[in-house]
């Protein structure tokens, strides 16, 4: 079994909170196996699955109340319910939207926990008549991260505990351990995060076998698109496909004009947020300035495009391609295959990532708010990762005011000034950081 870090999530989610949850991300990433996991923990689980069981759409549909809703659901089921011990899932509720407006008042009548999740969830229900606010806790759940998929290698919690702590120090890892997890991140970048590439490598070693089963799950993108947006799914699958070209550009950003000579951002607007909707497509925006907060700054049509998962990416590109990048072959331009591990790193640890561009300072690969700071990152893949003209000019420039940088690249972990070098697999520790105070009050003594 290839264990999840949503697996503790949603232990401490149940154990403190009374609220149902939702569990958004893209297709095949491993969201109904972990919930029934974590349902063996209940003694009653119940499973509701709205596309394998389309008759239940009308019924619940029909259903008015937690107590309507409640008695046909004990119909349906061939076990009884056990008050305070049951958790209902409710799967593909994208199919039956009523059910997440109704959880406000099953959550209400307190009898039971409820869980729900479903496919493209991002696009279906983003326009929920009444969203069940203060009732319903939403986690976006990725592909494996690179920490996962080591665990899932074999690699123990003392191992990781010791690169965590050369990060923190900025000290270098033995020469061993730094070989084989730079092994374990070329491997990473060929088989992805997807559960099923991921158990079909630790079950056969074969990646050709690997390969197929990333290219289903590609097909079955393709097949969503034709499926649930039939007006625009010709853009959407041009975009798809032009993800691993626009990549392999010079500036990796994606340039409209490769789909149509006289293409504008907003004829092509919804199609680009559909694929981030959905989960298949991560944009990472451009920002005027490296000042807090980004958000502020962002260009609304200067972007790249990167994959949700990095060994979709690979499975893209020619044939053959894997066995290079496992090998090391140094014709292959691993840049925009790094950048976009990276990427799908920051986001599924919860940053926000963006990219700067300018004419006079130059390109940073990418740029984040960290513990209150912007933080520019340089995804390096050649040897010559210590040349970083654009970089240097922003540390310098006194208008930011960056206290640092990290150049993330394939030799050991180094700092010199502002700047630290570190292994690529070591951005697994970039996350986000609540620094916001847990508790403030104002003294009103003097006005009462």
């Amino acid at each position: 079994m290839i264990k999840r870090k949503i697996d503790r999530y949603l232990q401490e989610q149940y154990a403190g909170d009374t609220k149902a949850l939702l569990i958004t991300g893209a297709r095949q990433i491993g969201k109904t196996f972990s919930i029934r996991e974590y349902g063996k923990t209940y003694k009653r689980f119940v499973e509701i699955n709205f596309a394998d069981n389309p008759e239940y759409i009308h019924i619940f549909n029909q259903a008015k109340g937690s107590k309507e809703i409640l008695e046909r659901l004990s119909i349906i089921t061939e076990k009884p319910l056990i008050k305070g011990e049951t958790l209902i899932f409710f799967d593909e509720v994208q199919l039956c939207p009523e059910i997440v407006t109704a959880v406000k008042y099953l959550v209400d009548e307190g009898s039971y926990r409820y869980i729900l999740s479903g496919s493209l969830l991002g696009v279906e229900l983003k326009d929920l008549r009444s969203e069940p606010v203060g009732y319903m806790s939403v986690k976006e759940m990725y592909p494996l991260d690179f920490e996962e998929f080591i665990v899932s290698q074999g690699v123990s919690d003392t191992v990781i505990d010791t690169l965590k702590t050369a990060w923190e120090t900025r000290t270098e890892v033995d020469d061993f351990i730094h070989g084989k997890m730079m092994d374990l991140f070329r491997l990473y970048l060929v088989v992805g995060g997807m559960p099923a590439a991921v158990k079909c490598y630790n079950t056969t070693h074969d990646l050709q076998k690997v390969l197929q089963e990333q290219q289903s799950i590609l097909h079955l993108y393709k097949r969503d698109i034709a499926q649930y947006d039939p007006a625009r799914k010709l853009n959407i699958n041009e975009i798809f496909d032009l993800i691993p070209p626009e990549l392999n550009a010079a500036n990796k950003r994606f340039i409209l004009k490769s789909l149509n000579k006289n293409a504008k951002f907003e004829r092509y607007s919804d199609s680009f947020l559909w694929l981030k909707n959905a989960g298949v497509a991560l944009p990472v925006y451009n920002v005027e300035e490296p000042k807090i907060p980004l958000l502020l700054a962002r260009s609304r049509n200067l972007f790249k495009l990167f994959q949700s998962d990095v060994g979709l990416l690979a499975a893209q590109y020619a044939e053959g391609i894997q066995l290079r990048i496992l090998s090391g072959v140094k014709d292959i331009n691993y840049g925009s295959i790094y950048e976009n591990a990276v990427a799908q790193e920051l986001v599924a640890h919860g940053l926000s990532p963006y990219y700067f561009n300018s004419k006079k300072q130059g390109e940073l690969d990418f740029v984040i708010e960290l513990g209150g700071n912007i933080v520019p990152i340089e995804v390096k893949s050649g040897k010559d990762y210590t040349q970083h003209r654009a970089l240097a000019n922003i540390m310098i420039n006194p208008d930011y005011s960056l206290p640092e940088a990290f150049i993330f690249c394939n030799d050991n972990v180094k700092r010199k000034d502002k700047f630290t070098y570190a292994p690529i697999y070591m951005v697994m520790f970039l996350e986000r950081k609540n620094d916001a105070p847990r508790y403030y009050k104002i003294d009103l003594s003097g006005l009462s």
